[in-house]
């Protein structure tokens, strides 16, 4: 019987733990409807797109957030660690859109005080879908994370792996989206 009890407890605790951000804190984009489009392929590898980063938009941070930060990732890569596509971090906890092309660093369309760091492809800045020509579409999975912190302290320098470690002990919450591409 008290097995019983601790597994419905369990349960309940984990039911309430997760409505508390799955009613709030999301992730869209009115420029990804599902699919890549040859705006965010990017633009070396064999690939021909435009290498634009999409319009980000987030509502809804849970109380307490301090800045936020975006990644997106390809889990499909053909390398056994997957390929980051972008890493921008350190953004104001007032800032809740990264408008499209915010991943040109020099564009300086990013907000004010932000950091873009280190990719898959080398430097900073977005790097845009490239999957092996013949691959099943790749997943391209962007996330925002709401963090409690209002500077990681990295710079433009760290590795995806280092800001991803960093992230996910700072973290508040965070909302992902996902899109695909194949060629």
């Amino acid at each position: 019987m008290n097995k019983l009890i601790i597994a419905i407890l369990f349960l309940l605790t984990q039911l309430i733990s997760s409505s508390i951000y799955a009613d709030g804190f999301t992730l869209s984009s009115p420029d990804i409807n599902g699919q890549l489009s040859k705006s965010q392929v990017f633009n070396s590898f064999g690939c021909d797109g435009n290498n634009i980063s999409p319009k980000l938009d987030w509502s809804n941070a849970p109380q307490g957030t301090k800045s936020f930060a975006v990644t997106v990732y390809d889990p499909d890569a053909p390398t056994g660690s997957g390929w980051w596509h972008w890493v921008i971090f350190d953004i104001s906890k007032d800032i809740h859109t990264l408008e499209s092309n915010a991943g040109q660093v020099k564009s300086s369309i990013a907000p004010e005080g932000s950091i873009q760091s280190n990719t898959s492809f080398g430097p900073t800045g977005f790097g845009g879908a490239c999957p092996p020509v013949g691959d099943a579409p790749h997943q391209y999975i962007f996330t925002v994370f709401a963090l409690k912190v209002e500077k990681l302290g990295l710079d433009s320098n760290a590795t995806p792996a280092m800001v991803g470690f960093y992230l996910n002990s700072k973290q508040l919450a965070k909302a992902s989206l996902i899109a695909y591409y194949g060629r």
